[in-house]
């Protein structure tokens, strides 16, 4: 049975770090893609950062690039999702997924992933 389960949300001031994690078991990491989602009250959701199964990657939506960092330990079958410079927008719940075989590029625009996790809020005061 794959258990997906997200950790390090909270409430950080505008400017400030988390670092959230993910862990992952009762699947093959090598074979599948995994990233990070997120969705805002009233928004849909939207695709963050993914690394490919291929180890290609980690690609990120341009509203994070330079301030995210997505990292994947694969011997721990642990995902990190390190977030810098956090804006009021940024506040969501995130999301980890998995999708076996997925392109990044479906993975994050078309949602194509076959494991969720209940996510973490995060939630950045201005």
């Amino acid at each position: 049975q794959v258990q997906v389960v997200e950790s390090g949300g909270g409430l950080v001031q505008t400017g400030g770090s988390l670092r959230l994690s993910c862990t992952i078991s009762g699947l093959t990491f090598a074979t599948y893609s995994m990233g990070w989602f997120r969705q805002a009250p009233g928004k849909e959701r939207e695709g963050v950062s993914c690394i490919h199964w291929s180890g290609a990657g980690p690609y990120y939506t341009d509203s994070v690039k330079g301030r995210f960092t997505f990292s994947r330990d694969n011997a721990e079958n642990i995902l990190y999702l390190q977030m810098n410079s956090l804006k009021p927008e940024d506040t969501a719940m995130y999301y980890c997924a998995a999708g076996h075989l997925a392109s990044c590029s479906d993975f994050l625009s078309r949602g194509e992933y076959n494991y969720l996790g209940q996510g973490t809020q995060v939630t950045v005061s201005s």
